[in-house]
């Protein structure tokens, strides 16, 4: 029984799991979604009558059951190395969906990771209900095609991230800065992707998110692959003091795709206008099954060569600050979206991050719009106290004691 309001912590994930490892069934399957919050359950399924998306009941026809309301990010983001040190496992990583030809041997033990599809960037309930209706199903197929062969199994079913999170109202003033500190470290959720040359590493590359469309329509969420479950390939990247590649290769990262290479272009060069070198991602390419070959002009990302490089929004919409621009008709085809992209392919000390170059210029539309304010404002006031200083008073004034005043025309 868990109180109201714990979280549980990654010890206290530990022992709760235990058993799986010390049961007879040693066949364990891993739904992993982006975002998923207890609330999900019963909102969505209150929400909208008929169209409820949780149609499966393994959770009801199940021996035993556990259902942990909220889990630390930290505990969750880690659950895949947790459960790959607790046994000698097979892992079988089922990211095109195809149940039909997954292979599992009883004998042996297994962990299969299946990935999810993410849900809609917005929180827009329709879409929402639409993905998590979808995700149930493929976790229906799953479980059932092995109900069929007679293999028994335990299913985990998280996220990486909370979907929705809640706060007290009566500690939100009190602990504020606090607690979106704590949410902003938790957004990232994962370590960064580094590639080593030899000893030492060469290129560092993080994104909260990072995705593709492809023809406008087909989503490929390339963030759990990439930096959590780490299913991508980058023995093809290079790295030189002038020179430096990063290749990203995806197996199936999607059905209708075989293959994805993603390759970020990088040089450094010395630049008499500010006498020091500088560090610039060039370009970015995109091969999809080895022959469609897309490849986009990058504008305002760089930094100084002992920096890395920093942007809130990457992607080919006009209105990121750091954009992808089409230089061939097959790159029109895609659309590409990086959220909190930090990338550096030069003089990276002790494997970590130095000092970020942000693309955020030091005049921002919020000072701008506060500077034109302003000017409006000032220019204001000095019109009036120039239409004040132009007041002119009498010369003469009435007696009431003497005849009246006659002020002629002229004057």
């Amino acid at each position: 029984a868990v109180h109201e309001g714990h979280v549980v912590s990654a010890q206290e994930l530990r022992v709760l799991l235990q058993p799986l490892f010390t049961q007879n069934s040693r066949n364990l399957i891993l739904f992993l979604q982006d975002r998923l919050s207890l609330d999900d359950f019963t909102y969505l399924s209150e929400s909208y009558g008929n169209k409820n998306p949780f149609q499966n009941e393994i959770l009801q026809s199940s021996p035993s059951s556990l259902v942990l309301p909220a889990v630390d990010c930290k505990a969750t983001r880690h659950l895949l190395s947790v459960l790959q040190e607790s046994g000698d496992w097979k892992l079988t990583n089922v990211t095109n969906l195809n149940v039909s030809q997954l292979e599992v041997n009883a004998s042996n033990p297994n962990l299969l990771v299946v990935q999810l599809q993410p849900l809609a960037s917005g929180l827009k309930e329709i879409s929402t209900l639409e993905t998590i209706a979808e995700n149930d199903k493929i976790i229906g197929r799953v479980t059932m095609d092995l109900q069929e062969r007679g293999i028994h199994f335990s299913v985990i079913y998280t996220a990486v991230r909370p979907s929705r999170i809640s706060r007290r109202t009566d500690v939100v003033a009190e602990f504020r800065r606090q607690l979106m500190a704590a949410e902003e470290e938790d957004s990232s959720s994962y370590p960064p992707l580094n590639v080593t040359a030899g000893n030492y590493t060469c290129i560092l590359f993080h994104a909260s998110n990072f995705s593709l469309k492809a023809n406008h329509s087909v989503l490929i969420d390339l963030t759990n692959a990439t930096f959590l479950t780490q299913n991508v390939d980058i023995s093809a990247s290079e790295c030189s003091d002038s020179n430096t590649t990063l290749s990203l290769k995806y197996t199936k990262p999607v059905n209708g795709i075989s293959s994805l290479e993603i390759r970020f272009l990088m040089t450094n060069k010395f630049y008499g206008v500010s006498a020091r070198k500088w560090s610039t991602l060039d370009s970015v390419e995109i091969v999809q099954d080895g022959k469609k070959f897309a490849k986009f002009n990058v504008s305002a990302i760089s930094a100084p060569a002992e920096y890395s490089f920093h942007c809130q929004l990457v992607g080919t919409s006009n209105l990121y600050p750091a954009r992808l621009v089409p230089a061939n008709d097959e790159a029109i085809k895609w659309d590409v979206f990086i959220s909190r992209l930090q990338i550096q392919g030069f003089n990276i000390v002790n494997n970590q991050f130095s000092y970020a170059s942000d693309c955020t210029g030091f005049f921002t539309p919020g000072i701008w719009m506060g500077l034109v304010t302003s000017i409006i404002l000032l220019w204001i006031l000095t019109y009036g106290i120039h239409m004040i200083m132009q007041l002119t008073t009498n010369n003469r004034f009435d007696d009431p004691k003497g005849p009246a005043l006659s002020v002629p025309q002229t004057e």
